[in-house]
This record gives structure tokens, sequence and C-alpha cells, in this order.
């Protein structure tokens, strides 16, 4: 395995990388000049595919400074589509709002179950609002998309599609629910449906939703000639049922294969933007365990693959993948799933990690960009070392084992953007905010 080869790190060699470091790194201005913030990544601007990473799911931060680049490369360099790890119909709510069209009909908010902070923030408020007055001068069919790339929308997902089929095709729709029947009794808990068919309770559903899938697109001509928009956001949803009803079957066969499911369905939605819109650019929000190259760390080496990885396969040397990282601060997540948001207490860096490395280096946020001419960074961070992640559940009583993998981080990124002591996002109350249209995201 490429893992037997790695070198790993000693304590001794820790002086010497954080000097390169400190050497070898760019200051970044303050968040709140987001011009001057936004201007150093210009750089990777004749890239296809910029990726932006996040160290935790609760970061403000790391949001701001998504928010920063994201704005820069689409205003200067015309970038047109944004997508992020969140679920197709939540991210359609948000995108219907920035691009200035009639919503759809919903019975829910926007982000509406666990995790509800990881969207609902003040962060992302200020983008899509920032999104929404940029879109608002421009032609539509230049106008920037919002996008969700993940699979948990079940539910969600074969609600749009038999609303969508209601609408344009009433018999269609009555042979659609006929197909979904299979699913209706879990989908309120798909995660027993798994459990079901793995215990030879139930009957898996697969056919049923390849059969409505092949369907939909069968009709694609007819469909996309009465409102193409609402063809493809109905496509995609059919296509995030069959990959939801393997997902939910998968998970119980081990983490590796519903994790790789997960992620190729995320790429296999970003090749799909790509390609119904030539010549767009995208740039990613996800965290750094689907931007990173997955071939560079543990998740890897343990047969893994992720978003990063498949779109350096890809598109080469036109996908930047740039990590995010921290060493202390607050940052939001729950203590287990389904359980409610707290502000929690990060604690500082294990000094076996790439994190104590970069808060040796002494430079409290910075960019480090190791392609090209930045040899003695690279050499310097080429032994395996720990690096930390946390979702939207933190366990600091067991942060060693919880929240730390190993990693070769030249090799899992293209760069790194680090602040030292970070705050938890602001999430946003339920309703929609005072003064907003009705067409707003994040109220009904």
């Amino acid at each position: 395995m490429v893992r037997n080869f790695i070198q790993h790190t000693s304590s001794t060699d820790a002086p010497e990388a954080a000097r390169a470091l400190r050497q070898g790194s760019e200051k970044l201005p303050r968040l709140s000049d987001t011009s001057g913030f936004g201007s150093l990544f210009d750089r990777y601007a004749d890239a296809h595919l910029v990726l932006l990473g996040e160290a935790t799911h609760g970061t403000s931060e790391f949001y701001q400074a998504r928010a920063a680049i994201t704005q820069r490369l689409i205003q200067e360099h015309g970038f047109t589509i944004v997508a992020v790890e969140a679920d197709w119909p939540d991210a359609a709510r948000i995108d219907h709002y920035v691009r200035h069209r009639s919503p759809e009909p919903v019975r829910e908010q926007a982000f509406d179950r666990f995790p509800t902070w990881m969207w609902r923030n003040q962060e992302v408020l200020a983008f899509i609002d920032w999104l929404r007055g940029f879109n608002e001068q421009r032609p539509a069919d230049t106008r920037v998309e919002f996008r969700g790339l993940d699979v948990y929308s079940l539910r969600s997902s074969i609600a749009a599609v038999l609303e969508y089929l209601g609408r344009v095709d009433p018999q269609a729709a009555q042979i659609a629910r006929r197909r979904y029947a299979c699913l209706t009794p879990w989908h309120m808990e798909p995660v027993d449906y798994g459990r079901a068919v793995l215990w030879g309770d139930k009957e898996p559903c697969e056919d049923a939703v390849v059969a409505e899938l092949r369907e939909l697109l069968g009709n694609r001509l007819a469909y996309a000639a009465q409102d193409g928009e609402a063809f493809f956001d109905a496509a995609q949803n059919a296509r995030v049922v069959h990959a939801a009803e393997r997902y939910y079957r998968t998970m119980y066969l081990g983490s590796r294969e519903s994790w790789n499911l997960r992620d190729r369905h995320m790429f296999d939605t970003l090749q799909g933007l790509l390609e119904r819109r030539p010549g767009s650019r995208a740039v990613v929000w996800a965290h750094n365990s689907h931007i990173g190259n997955a071939a560079a760390t543990s998740m890897g080496w343990e047969g893994e693959f992720n978003i990063g990885e498949l779109c350096r396969k890809a598109f080469r040397e036109n996908a930047v993948l740039i990590g995010f990282g921290t060493d202390r601060g607050a940052v939001a997540a729950a203590s287990a799933w389904d359980e409610p948001m707290e502000i929690k207490t990060v604690r500082p860096a294990r000094p076996d990690s790439y994190e104590f490395l970069f808060r040796e280096a002494g430079l409290g946020q910075s960019l480090t960009d190791w392609r090209g001419r930045n040899r003695p960074v690279r050499d310097a961070l080429s032994a395996s070392r720990l690096e930390r992640a946390i979702g939207v559940i933190y366990r600091p009583e067991t942060e060693r084992q919880s929240h730390y993998f190993e990693a070769v981080m030249p090799d899992q990124f293209d760069a790194f953007i680090w602040f030292e002591e970070t705050h938890a996002i602001t999430p946003l109350p339920g309703g929609r905010p005072q003064g907003m249209p009705d067409t707003h995201p994040f109220g009904l």
C-alpha cells in the first residue's frame, strides 16, 4: 500500500517545519477587507474548479473567507457556479432566491433538519444576499447558480419529483407515486429502510427508483421544451432519490462503501452542472475531508475516495484544492447526531499535528501555497502528520480518536488557509428575516 512508503514525522523536525512555514507563508488581510482578502486568490482564477474546504462545520472565519474568495472569483473572473455540501432541494431554494426566479411550492423551510446551523447562519445569509444583488442586473442566462451536491434528501427529492410531474404530466405522476410508494413508509427515517433490507424484512426499492429515473430522462425532450430549468431540477431530484436509496442500503455494509457512494454522487452532480453550462467554472464549498485529495490521507489508504481526489484525476491542474485550519477558539457543533447545537471550545492542537506547526510559525492568519517554486515548504511538510477534522459533532474528550487522522498535507491540498484563533458561526432563528421578500429561502 502507498502508506508503507510514507515518511512519518518526529518531534525533532517540528521547529524546522515551522520555520519553513513562517518564511514561505503570506499574511492575510483582515476578513473585513473583503476585496483585499479576496484579491490574494486571483492566482487561482485560471482554474476550472476552486474547491474551498473547512476544518469544521461551524467556524465563522471559514465561511467568511470562502465568501470573500468566491465573491472575488465571481465578480472579477467570471465564475458562474457555487456548489456546496448541501442537499439539492434546500440549495434550490437559495438558487431561486439569488437568481430571482419564482420559488417552487414547498412544505418546509430550507435547511430545516439537523444540522440546521451548517447553512442556516448569518455568514451564509450575508453571502447569498450579496449574490442576489450581484445577479440582479445580469441577464437571466448569465446569473450565478447556487447548487447542492449532497445525497440525504430522500423525502424532499421524492416530493419534488412528484410535484413536478403533477404539473407537467399527471399520468406520469401517478406512475411515479406508485414506484416511490416502495420507499414512502421509510421516507421520514430512511436509515430504517437500509436496516430492513439488510435484515431481509424488505425487498430493495432499487428497481423502482431506477425505472422512474429512466422514464423521466426518457421524456427529456418533451419536458425540457416546456421549462428546461424545471426539468433539470426534477431530473436531479430523481438522481438524488436513486443515490439516496443506494446510500441508505450500503451504509450498513460499511462506512467505506457509503462514503464512496456519497462522494461519487457529489462529484457526478458537479460534473453535470459544468457540462450543462459550457464554459462554466465552479467554486465548491465542502469540508476538508471532501475537497482534499483523499489519496494523501488515511481515508484513501483504507480505500475511501472523495470529491477532491476525483477532481484531481478528472481536471488535473485545472482543479485547485484549498484546505482550512485553526488551532483553537469556539465552534458550533453538537455532542451527538440529532442533538442540540452547542458553542464548544476547540482545544489547542496536538504537538504531533500539522495545526501545531502552523501555530508555531506564529502567523495569526496566513495563506500557504506550495505549488511551483515554494519547494522548501512542500519538503518541510512532506512527512505524514496528524490533521484535525471537526464535523457537525465535536467531542473534545475523545479528540484524538474522534477528530484526528493521518495525512500528507502537500499532496492533500494545493494551498492552506490558516486562522490561529476562530469563532463560532451565528445561527439564524426560524422564520424569514424581517424585511426580506416572500421568496427568501430561510422562511416560509
